[in-house]
């Protein structure tokens, strides 16, 4: 089930030939497991044909990792045994953007489809979320979400980077202003920059503005379907380091890229849509008139339906086997250190309106019924958005499908506390031991192939991050006696 399509998305090879009549070349770009995009500058001509037919792309962008390095373990989509074969680009005529940093050059997103089964690629991520959003309507609805980025911007350079080995870098603005109308004043050009770009490029952006911390900003996308939303904050991404580098600046949706500040985090708002445009989280207007549902089992959960209840308890029964879907990198785990002092809990817990919990449920008397959602704060600024993504939906609907019970109350009821509620991993380690195990629930929602191949991803960065040493190392031992 393909997004919602952009504003000037072409429907057919003739809309696109029209499209495309005073251009003379197409960049097209697929994900690869890292949520990086992978593409390349084509032709008009070979774009046209790949439309009508699809097209060979290098399959190696599921065979290295995030720096070009091949994984030193064959893993089972591209690897040396079969010779890292093509596998299949499947142009999204939905997505058509124009770049407006690259002189308008049209730009598509891709499906990746195996070329033998010719089905969408397993660990493509946004054949994965597609996967998802297709089986939600089938079951009537359609999945909706938000996403909201913080990340720091540093006043450098890539070669000033280099220079300093990404070490004493300089925050764009000094000391913590959140929501500081001054501080964007500072450098309006790139701050204004960036909405405008972003809102060029159908990528719509609801908020925007300072967070707490040297040169943090915030960043929160506009509300749609869920691969709109996912495709908006890859493209998000890539629109702050393209724009930042025009001015010099330089972003990073590292989790925790300063040790003694608050991290990055990437908060994943979710709901469900049913035929008729009505909210599924919901409850019934005779419902909210009475004081909300009388059958839910705690206060908290009184103004949100029973499906939305079942979606909740299925991520939360199945949240710590999918832990690396939302937090992928080593340096995920650091911003989830600080726990509920900064807001970015290490539990399974959930409450009302709650930010000291991992979800944290938005319905009446806060807002309208209609905006009933959940937000789910685990994930930092680094995550795979479609990744994650997946991860809550297949959780969600899982939990739906087996009409799951909740296993505990909300933060603050009695008898739930950190010492008997689920605690999440904290270390890449432990989540891909927890993801990769056998009785998985990751494999029950995503398959083995799928589980297999990410989970050795994760263990090939693992073993690069042993054998690293570190500045830290260097300063703590060089003078050991």
């Amino acid at each position: 089930m393909p997004p919602s399509p952009t504003t000037n998305a072409p429907k057919t090879l003739a809309d696109v030939k029209e499209l495309l009549k005073d251009d003379t070349m197409v960049k097209v770009a697929g994900l690869d497991v890292d949520g990086i995009l992978r593409g390349k500058v084509m032709s008009k001509d070979k774009f046209l044909s790949a439309v009508k037919s699809d097209f060979g792309f290098c399959g190696v962008v599921y065979g290295w990792d995030m720096h070009d390095l091949t994984y030193p373990r064959e893993l089972l989509v591209s690897n040396k045994a079969n010779g890292y074969r093509d596998i299949i680009g499947e142009v999204d005529l939905t997505t058509f953007r124009r770049i407006p940093w690259e002189n308008n050059i049209p730009f598509f997103l891709l499906f990746f489809r195996d070329q033998e089964s010719d089905e969408h690629l397993q660990v493509d991520p946004r054949s994965i979320l597609d996967n998802l959003a297709t089986k939600a309507n089938g079951m009537g609805w359609d999945c909706m979400s938000g996403a909201e980025f913080e990340y720091f911007q540093y006043a450098e350079t890539p070669q000033s980077l280099e220079e300093k080995h990404f070490v004493g870098l300089t925050p764009l603005t000094p000391g913590a202003h959140g929501y500081s109308l001054l501080r964007t004043s500072l450098n309006k050009d790139y701050f204004y920059d960036l909405y405008n770009v972003s809102t060029a490029m159908d990528v719509e952006i609801e908020g925007h503005h300072t967070e707490t911390g040297p040169g943090v900003y915030e960043t929160a996308l506009a509300y749609t379907d869920t691969l709109r939303m996912a495709d908006n904050a890859v493209l998000y991404k890539l629109i702050a380091k393209s724009i930042g580098m025009k001015h010099n600046i330089m972003p990073t949706f590292m989790a925790k890229p300063w040790q003694n500040e608050s991290g990055c985090s990437g908060h994943i708002h979710v709901s469900l849509r049913d035929r008729n445009g009505k909210n599924v989280f919901a409850v019934t207007d005779a419902e909210l008139k009475a004081g909300g549902r009388k059958d839910a089992p705690f206060p908290d959960l009184r103004f949100i339906s029973q499906e939305a209840e079942w979606f909740l308890a299925g991520v939360l029964t199945g949240l710590r086997d999918v832990i690396p879907m939302m937090c992928p990198n080593i340096n995920s785990y650091k911003r989830l250190l600080g726990g509920e002092q900064y807001w970015a809990p290490d539990t399974a817990s959930y409450g009302y309106d709650s930010r000291a919990a991992s979800i944290r449920i938005i319905c009446p008397p806060g807002v309208g019924s209609y905006a009933s959602r959940f937000e789910v704060r685990i994930p930092g600024a680094d995550m795979n958005t479609h990744f994650a993504m997946a991860a809550i939906f297949g959780l969600g609907l899982r939990g739906i499908e087996q009409k799951t019970k909740l296993p505990y109350g909300p933060i603050g009821s009695p008898g739930v506390n950190r010492d008997t509620i689920v605690h999440l991993p904290t270390s890449l380690e432990k989540a891909t031991e927890a993801f990769m195990a056998k009785d998985s629930v990751a494999r029950k929602v995503f398959g083995d192939l799928f589980v297999d191949h990410f989970g050795g991803t994760r263990e090939h960065e693992l073993e690069l991050n042993r054998r690293a040493v570190t500045d830290w190392e260097m300063r703590r031992y060089f003078e050991l006696a």
